[in-house]
């Protein structure tokens, strides 16, 4: 009121000099007289200060208009949580949690984009209704009336492609973008947001020059492949080894666009450079091969809480953060590309089918996944020449006691690699429920595997299918929510050791050549903290282990951890050791840490470092049961520039 008196005298005054110019500035009303005698008469200095007074004017308008698009973000924000009341009882969802659903799209950075600007004027326009709305780049959407009021149906379907997994509130939450743990699962930035008509498109990745000091020499990077740890008895074991690469440099791109206002669809690609092409060599180009990672569609529809997925992604049986949600697996925060020992976790096709209920609390997916399974042949190579009485094995195929021959798998041809693709008579079948209660994240999960092959004689053969499979279950324990958290998690069953990190077989073969599943258990257990918003800080304990499954016959041991098999020469240089074939187990204790020493508008560029040290142990031979260690030191550094 007593802004409008002032506005009254100051008008009244004016009217006497027969023009006059009015705003209200955030400090108070201003009215500027023209026309007044001394203007009249050419006094520059006046026109110079009237010109100065007028650029302030604008210069606080601008202001004023921010500061109004604030108020109506803060005014839409509460008639959200009045209206929450009703939408909760009908959608399930509390006042609280739709308040938090704007962070959430900032989060998520996808139906908004920030250019991260803060000095420049965003554009605004008055809508149909009469009310001030804001447009461009930094814009929110504003609702100016109760006909404007978002329902849960549309602010699940427009607003962001994640929010749902804010709705759950379960302490833990999705992950901060800038966690490598986040990098890891496919992790989208919130700067390369562009919008092409309906379709939104989202980038994300980073540049990555990661490095590794090993006390034995391994050949494989910054990933970790266990099996080939040397023992005693090679070389290797006995030198140091140094190797870096930005050859996990990533790259990936969503696709996004509403079908209606309560589902949306998208596609997801990501890619990096970790294959490794016949032409690549270690001495002059380093030229690794671009590789897709993930490529996946998904749809949502937030009415009937139903969720599909189709395409390659990380397989359903990988611990989750949240839901059952794509983009939010629960991965390490590990320099290592293999992440860490025990470590649960495929890529790879898959169909998924999730259902969500009791307020997004409790969910349930199916997935029917490509199968692969990973065999031990030792002892049924046939003779010094490749054959097997009379015939000559091929690739994927083994010499059973008595001349038969089990055929296991086929050499890539066409379009795919010279490598070993097994017989599969059917996908893997997975099943999971998650529960998000107020405090943490748990799972259950089980899987059906069906390893097949063929055991041939002249002019016969015999087709034979194992029933493997097993089940397993994660949990994260938010002790300080948000800030420190307890992540645990376990598989155990016969015939799927390939979901593991360390790849111990799946199935040796049976006297009769039919497939042997063998007994697999993997867990992991870590404590991670990110003490300030710059800092994560983490430590892991992984363990993975196999079973065993074999026969003599004729002097001749066959399968898995077969006490025939020669150890007596694991601890000599040169000697002769079987031991790298039958690994029991693998352990792995691990600390690191990342530090995101810049981090603005152009992106983000974060320091890791990470110790490592492992210990393999074989099992028992004819003279003893040889065991060896890696130690590790990785460091690495990341420019995302979409972060």
């Amino acid at each position: 009121m007593r802004i409008f008196q002032s506005l009254h005298a100051s008008w009244a005054h004016c009217m006497k000099n027969r023009l006059c110019m009015g705003t209200v500035l955030a400090s108070g009303p201003l009215l500027l007289c023209l026309g007044t005698p001394a203007m009249a008469a050419g006094d520059d200095a006046s026109l110079d200060a009237l010109e100065q007074q007028i650029s302030r004017i604008q210069s606080e308008q601008r202001a004023l208009q921010k500061a109004l698009v604030s108020v109506q973000k803060q005014i839409a924000a509460h008639r959200t949580v009045a209206h929450a009341g009703t939408a909760a009882a009908h959608h399930g969802l509390a006042a609280h949690q739709l308040a938090n659903i704007d962070a959430a799209d900032n989060e998520a950075g996808i139906a908004v984009a920030s250019t991260g600007h803060e000095d420049e004027p965003t554009p605004h326009h008055l809508g149909a209704n009469g009310h001030f709305h804001a447009s461009g780049p930094d814009a929110q959407p504003v609702f100016g009336g109760a006909e404007d009021t978002p329902t849960v149906e549309s602010v699940v379907g427009h607003r962001a492609e994640d929010v749902i997994s804010r709705v759950a509130e379960n302490g833990v939450g999705p992950h901060s973008r800038e966690t490598a743990g986040a990098q890891a699962a496919g992790a989208l930035g919130d700067h390369g947001v562009f919008h092409l008509g309906p379709v939104t498109l989202i980038l994300g990745g980073f540049i990555d020059a990661s490095a590794v000091e090993s006390n034995r020499h391994t050949a494989s990077g910054t990933f970790n492949f266990w099996q080939a740890t040397p023992f005693k008895n090679e070389p290797r074991y006995h030198t140091d080894n140094f190797d870096g690469s930005a050859r996990y440099s990533r790259l990936s791109l969503m696709a996004r666009g509403n079908v209606d206002k309560y589902s949306t669809i998208s596609g997801v690609f990501e890619m990096d450079f970790g294959a490794g092409a016949a032409t690549t060599d270690a001495y002059e180009s380093n030229s690794y091969a671009f590789r897709m990672r993930q490529a996946y569609l998904a749809y949502d529809n937030s009415k009937e809480n139903f969720h599909f997925l189709a395409g390659q992604a990380w397989s359903m049986l990988t611990p989750g953060r949240v839901g059952i949600i794509p983009r939010q697996e629960s991965l390490p925060e590990t320099i290592e590309s293999s992440m860490l020992v025990g470590q649960t976790w495929a890529r790879q096709l898959q169909f998924r089918f999730v259902k969500d209920f009791l307020n997004h609390r409790l969910w349930t997916g199916l997935s029917i996944e490509n199968s692969a399974t990973l065999y031990s042949t030792n002892g049924f190579g046939g003779d010094a020449n490749g054959m097997c009485g009379s015939t000559k094995l091929g690739d994927g195929q083994a010499c059973v006691p008595g001349g038969q021959v089990a055929t296991i798998g086929s050499a890539g041809t066409g379009l795919t690699n010279n490598a070993l693709f097994p017989n599969e008579i059917a996908p893997d079948v997975i099943g999971k429920i998650a529960w998000d209660p107020h405090w943490g994240h748990y799972e259950v999960e089980g899987i059906l595997h069906f390893p097949h092959d063929r055991v041939s004689t002249l002019g016969a053969g015999k087709n034979h299918t194992a029933v493997g499979g097993g089940g397993g279950g994660s949990m994260i324990l938010p002790v300080v929510p948000h800030k420190v958290e307890v992540r645990l998690a376990g598989l155990a069953g016969y015939g799927i050791g390939r979901y593991g990190s360390v790849l111990l077989p799946d199935a040796t073969l049976k006297s009769n050549g039919a497939p042997s599943p063998l007994f697999s258990m993997q867990g992991t257990a870590g404590i991670i903290a990110h003490p300030n918003p710059l800092i994560d800080v983490y430590g892991y304990f992984g363990y993975q282990q196999a079973g065993r499954s074999y026969f003599s016959e004729g002097g001749t041991p066959y399968g898995y951890g077969n006490p025939g098999y020669n150890s007596a020469g694991c601890y000599t240089e040169l000697g002769s050791c079987d031991a790298g074939s039958n690994i029991h187990s693998v352990m792995e204790a691990t600390v690191g840490a990342w530090y995101r020493f810049l981090k603005g508008r152009y992106g983000t560029v974060e320091g890791g470092v990470q110790l490592a040290y492992s210990r393999i142990h074989a099992w028992e031979g004819n003279g003893g049961a040889p065991d060896t260690s890696l130690s590790e030191v990785f460091m690495d550094f990341r420019y995302l520039p979409f972060q």
